[in-house]
């Protein structure tokens, strides 16, 4: 029996979709291809269970969608499993329907945050055979595609259609549910959803079978290569911010699990000594901290693989001690990843982050301390902050800038996707400027929020953000660290995808691109001051 696991192609104007292992949905000019680490553990967990398993990312493989088309025929699985999200869900649709014309035997399997939130919404708006809700689908697409081999009953959280005759289901969880069309019966779940899967039965994603080359080179987390992520928990422990969809439908509050540090460091040994591996980045929503980060920063000095490989990580900026940053340092963590999202208070408790304002460059400050490398996510765009609130984000973010505190970072337009409780919030407050279910337009390239501003000003401020880059402090630190080829390459590479993330506001989209005469305003008043510009002009 054969399982594909792919990402088809989408043909649009707009960019590289940032589909695979990414919680905010976007567009890049830029190309940036993230390794998928849930779908490369399903396949790798399939092939050990002894099914023939083929991985088909049409998107980092750079393939036409007649192409993709074409290799899924010449392939022939009887199973195909797609990973969906909310901007393009309905690409999803028209494309998942093409296949069962075309495939009428092949059983498509859908998941994705967006399908476990609402999954009778796409068993009504198209073909596919089977939905896997939660963010443990590698697990539960090698038990179903077993359990229907075998005529054995469904494991909980799976739905399908009625008059599927080819699953068995234990009578005493099977719930039934109507079409939002027809208002009939038509759909089976096969039982509640259990996240209790323990991670450290997985087997060593696979990484020859999900070809990690493709993931290892074209990202702006990486700065020596050949690089690979790794995911070291389901999701974030913290697992409460109102805006993540994944804290709110794939692993929800209460339902997250790790690996042991023992079983992480294991796998960071398999790929440096069989694959020459470099850097590595774990993209959990949080590494984990307390006594399994000290014991994995540990593995890794005692065992000399601190002297090997570089590691990065998401982390929250007051979790850690300067005592933690230390090791972390002695452990060779260079880039972590901290999601500062406001500098308001009111924002941030609205948010749920559990982050007080003044903790945020008192946490950057600790980790360059240590000898890490700080990267700052920032979102513009709420509804209710005024334009005076954004500013305090971006003076902020340019103050970090400006003192060394952090070294990258990355601003978005905030998207409240559906199934979290902005989005709930959204709908309930009227704040939505675009229909509930206009999901394509979710996708960052513009607000789908009312604020109290012109859209073109959100855009606007968000480019002003970059302009945090072009300060004389932070040009001539970046300089004078250069040390080798490595940093080099690496400035050369950020260079390059800040002018994609300004792009990704193209002209078309925005009227507002870095082109701009106000986004170089902006970038010449970081440089020399607001007087010298003003004098100039």
């Amino acid at each position: 029996m054969k399982i594909a696991i792919g990402y088809p192609p989408i043909d649009q104007l707009k960019g590289v979709p940032l589909l695979s292992q990414n919680r905010q949905f976007q567009y890049f000019n830029a190309p940036t291809y993230i390794y998928p680490m849930v779908p490369a553990y399903a396949a790798s967990l399939a092939k050990e269970r002894g099914y023939n398993v083929v991985w088909m990312d049409g998107i980092s493989e750079k393939k036409t969608y007649a192409e993709w088309l074409t290799e899924l025929e010449n392939e022939k699985p009887d199973y195909l499993m797609m990973e969906t999200k909310a901007p393009v869900l309905k690409f999803h649709w028209k494309i998942i329907d093409e296949i069962k014309v075309k495939f009428p035997n092949m059983k498509v399997v859908l998941v994705g945050d967006h399908v476990t939130w609402n999954p009778v919404e796409t068993l009504d708006a198209c073909k596919v055979d089977y939905i896997i809700t939660g963010g443990d689908y590698d697990f539960l697409l090698s038990d179903m595609v077993d359990a229907i081999k075998n005529n054995a009953f469904l494991p909980g959280g799976i739905y399908g259609r009625k008059e599927d005759t080819g699953v068995s289901i234990d009578p005493k969880w099977l719930k039934m549910h109507k079409s939002e069309i027809s208002g009939e019966e038509a759909y089976f779940q096969s039982g509640p959803l259990e996240l209790q899967h323990n991670l450290d039965d997985l087997p060593f994603v696979d990484r020859d079978l999900t070809k990690w080359k493709l993931y290892a080179y074209a990202n702006g987390n990486y700065k020596y290569t050949p690089a690979t992520y790794m995911y070291s928990g389901r999701d974030c422990w913290w697992n409460r911010c109102t805006f993540c969809v994944w804290d709110h439908t794939l692993n929800p509050k209460g339902f997250y699990r790790r690996f042991s540090p023992e079983r992480l460091f294991a796998e960071v040994k398999h790929v440096v000594d069989n694959y020459g591996v470099k850097e590595i980045f774990d993209d959990a929503g949080t590494l984990f901290v307390g006594p399994p980060l000290k014991k994995f920063c540990e593995l890794l000095i005692d065992s000399g693989y601190n002297k090997k490989v570089v590691f990065g990580c998401n982390m929250r900026l007051n979790a850690l001690t300067s005592e933690y940053y230390r090791l972390m340092g002695k452990a060779n963590f260079r880039f972590i990843l901290y999601g500062m999202e406001s500098a308001n208070q009111f924002t941030l408790d609205k948010l749920d982050k559990g982050l007080q304002v003044e903790e945020i460059a008192e946490g950057a400050k600790m980790a360059k301390k240590a000898g890490l490398e700080p990267h700052i996510t920032v979102m513009l765009g709420y509804p209710w902050e005024t334009e005076e609130m954004a500013q305090k984000t971006i003076d902020l973010a340019k103050d970090l800038f400006k003192r060394g505190y952090v070294d990258t970072m990355q601003a978005t337009i905030v998207i409240p996707y559906p199934g979290t409780p902005l989005y709930k919030e959204c709908v309930e407050k009227d704040w939505l400027q675009v229909g509930a279910k206009d999901y394509e337009k979710f996708d960052m390239r513009a607000p789908v929020m009312k604020i109290p501003f012109s859209n073109e000003h959100l855009y606007e401020l968000t480019q002003s953000l970059y302009s945090s880059f072009f300060t004389p402090q932070y040009i001539f630190r970046k300089v004078v660290s250069v040390r080798n080829w490595n940093d080099v390459r690496f400035l050369w590479y950020s260079a390059w995808k800040l002018i994609g993330h300004l792009l990704d506001f193209d002209k078309e989209q925005t009227r507002v691109n870095w082109l701009s005469p106000k986004f170089w305003g902006n970038a010449l008043k970081s440089m020399f001051g607001t007087a010298a510009v003003a004098k100039k002009e």
